[in-house]
């Protein structure tokens, strides 16, 4: 995927925030945090993942499904990959 080349670096600084919030999570598991706290840890985590699934699918879009100069082939192939993603994600 040559577009997340572009933003690689943004994409994988997301990356590890979201991976320091989930590593935040379990300390808060193994320390016996509050729940109420952990709770508000998970739903920061999902919100970070979420964000980044937005970002990821916004990029698809632009670059696989409405990008000016691809055929009818590569944009239908675009958007049955899309529409597999956000059925396995909706679940």
């Amino acid at each position: 995927m040559s577009h997340t080349k572009t933003n690689k670096d943004q994409l994988v600084a997301r990356v590890r925030r979201i991976a320091g919030q989930v590593a935040a999570i379990e300390r808060a598991l193994e320390a016996e945090t509050g729940c109420a706290v952990v709770l508000q840890q998970v739903a920061a985590a999902r919100g970070a993942i979420n964000g980044l699934m937005d970002e990821i699918i916004e990029d698809h879009l632009r670059e696989h499904v409405a990008h000016p100069g691809l055929d009818d082939a590569a944009r239908a192939k675009g958007t049955d990959e899309l529409i597999a993603v956000i059925r396995r994600y909706a679940k």
